[in-house]
């Protein structure tokens, strides 16, 4: 095996793992997010749990999908949807994800 050969070797494990921690935090923010938007739904306890799974697995409906999830959730409880806040809290939770699934937690 060459060195180049080595180096390419090594970039493409650096992103396969690039790309789990990418995927596992990006699950962990919306398990997070999915369990803020519970508490402003009025759930808690088992029923916040289960709508933070449903959140996490709307991911996989495709782009936009999580959003909206939440929004027809949050009107059909006519609460109001603040895109700038959604986002912002969106932004927060990201980065305490991203610690958290470095931390190994």
């Amino acid at each position: 095996m060459t060195t180049f050969d080595k180096r390419e070797e090594g970039f493409e494990k650096k992103f396969a793992v690039d790309e789990e921690l990418k995927f596992k935090a990006e699950a962990r923010r919306n398990r997070l997010f999915g369990l803020w938007i519970a508490s402003k739904l009025g759930l808690s306890g088992d029923a916040a749990t289960a709508y933070a799974k449903e959140v996490v697995a709307a991911e996989f409906d495709g782009p936009g999908a999580v959003a909206a999830k939440i929004k027809a959730d949050l009107a059909a409880k006519n609460l109001p949807f603040n895109e700038a806040e959604i986002r912002a809290k969106l932004a927060e939770l990201m980065a305490e994800a991203v610690a958290q699934v470095r931390a190994g937690q």
